[in-house]
């Protein structure tokens, strides 16, 4: 069956200055794709020079809704068309959930569910009317389940999954497919800016134990391998629901996918039990 996407192909990816999002729109470009590379410091130069002419660069905080809408319109406005939308843009607070201050904790949210949101209802019209597209919504390992010192890390790219499933099934019905994708680790600059909360003395053992398995345990890829599988997914005419990139966090997908079925079926009985037809006529 011949791919049904047509060629070359327009993207839009947030956070596109740098790792995973640069990545990405490095690849497109490098097989004939125009990017508008959405970011707060977005620039041409940071592309080959020879693909500079297929790139649109629009400086974009994404939690400014506005500012997402008016993006949007001035990307179609200038090449007519969106045909793989990559919500991208991330940040990643560290700490324990009691350590969080109102203020950190919003803010995670407000760039990783808020952010992606506002893209999304600004592109859907546009894909909408063309009766194609397809979103990519970059969630992570930590959306497998919630991890000491990842709580509200976690808590936002679960927000993100509950709200992109819900706009998978709604968008279907217009041609545009959602598929979202759960990277491991890559070697990209979401540490290095990443926040931390004011570390509380309870947690000292706590802290030191994770940093042992994190010394012993992280995986950290070239965020090429990302963007190659990525590119592989939006040239199927059958996109997934759900990705898993990288052989780490499959496993542990995986894993926490039998824990959590071993869980249920040991409780089944208090679970059954606890529904019942009410039969009592309500006034």
């Amino acid at each position: 069956m011949p791919p049904s996407f047509p060629t070359p192909r327009t993207w839009f990816i947030t956070g596109a200055s740098r790792g995973l999002g640069h990545a990405l729109a490095a690849a497109a470009l490098e097989r004939g794709d125009r990017v508008v590379a959405a970011a707060r410091t977005a620039t041409v130069d940071s592309f080959d020079s020879a693909h500079r002419d297929r790139v649109l660069a629009l400086r974009l905080d994404v939690t400014d809704r506005e500012a997402v809408r008016a993006a949007v319109d001035t990307a179609v406005e200038h090449l007519g068309r969106l045909d793989v939308v990559v919500n991208n843009a991330g940040t990643l607070s560290m700490g324990m959930v009691e350590e969080f201050t109102e203020a950190q904790a919003r803010a995670q949210l407000e760039v990783n569910f808020f952010g992606a949101l506002w893209v999304d209802q600004a592109v859907l019209p546009h894909l909408r009317r063309q009766g194609s597209g397809h979103i990519l919504q970059v969630s992570s390992i930590a959306a497998l389940g919630g991890f000491a010192s990842t709580g509200l890390y976690s808590a936002s790219k679960f927000a993100l999954e509950g709200m992109s499933e819900a706009l998978a099934a709604e968008a279907a019905a217009f041609g545009v497919a959602v598929t979202i994708v759960q990277p491991g680790g890559y070697w990209t600059d979401l540490y290095a800016g990443m926040e931390s909360t004011t570390p509380h003395e309870a947690y000292g053992p706590l802290r030191a134990e994770l940093e042992r398995q994190w010394a012993e345990g992280s995986v950290d890829s070239d965020p090429r391998l990302a963007a190659e599988a990525m590119l592989t997914l939006v040239d199927s005419d059958e996109p997934p629901s759900r990705l898993l990139l990288g052989s780490m966090v499959y496993d542990l997908a995986q894993d926490v996918s039998r824990q959590r079925i071993a869980t249920w079926a040991s409780w089944e009985q208090v679970s059954r039990a606890a529904e019942r037809a009410f039969t009592e006529v309500r006034s």
